[in-house]
């Protein structure tokens, strides 16, 4: 069975360096033979499906609405749940690991939700918002890995998501 890495981070950012460790991430993704999860929108999302895309691997969105039509147009399989932000369990729950890459809100909704069904964490450091917050953080015995590169979150992910 192959392994599922999902990806969160913010829907919408401007930054051109996390937008770019975001899709270095999916693409080394598709490269090791996993299947990238995502919220299946924009920003880090579309981003990481780019670059999973590019690596000819297989991409898959968790969306918050009612129809496959608000996929980003790098998702293979869009899965409309009609559960807005509910959803975000489903994102995190379909992967064998987590990868933070920036986020706000939604992004430490997915965290805590990820930590409570015992999923590994991989914040990757340097990217902003949730992920940086959280980095080496210890929440009720459960640690948000921190990383420095692309390489180490998806090293990292594999690793935990094999354990």
């Amino acid at each position: 069975m192959r392994t599922y890495i999902t990806v969160i981070g913010g829907s919408r950012v401007e930054d051109p360096k996390v937008l770019e460790a975001a899709e270095k991430v999916g693409q080394l993704i598709a490269e090791k033979g996993a299947i990238l999860v995502c919220g299946g929108r924009g920003g880090v999302m579309e981003a990481a499906a780019r670059g999973a895309k590019k690596a000819g691997g297989l991409t898959v969105g968790i969306l918050p609405g009612q129809t496959r039509a608000e996929a980003n147009p790098y998702i293979d399989v869009a899965i409309p749940t009609g559960l807005s932000w509910a959803r975000n369990a489903v994102n995190v729950l379909a992967g064998d690991a987590v990868i933070v890459i920036g986020g706000a809100a939604g992004t430490l909704s997915e965290i805590g939700l990820a930590l409570a069904y015992q999923k590994p964490v991989i914040a990757l450091k340097g990217t902003g918002g949730a992920a940086d917050m959280l980095a080496e953080k210890e929440i009720n015995g459960h640690l948000v890995h921190g990383v420095s590169t692309p390489q180490e979150a998806v090293e990292k992910a594999l690793k935990l998501a094999a354990i």
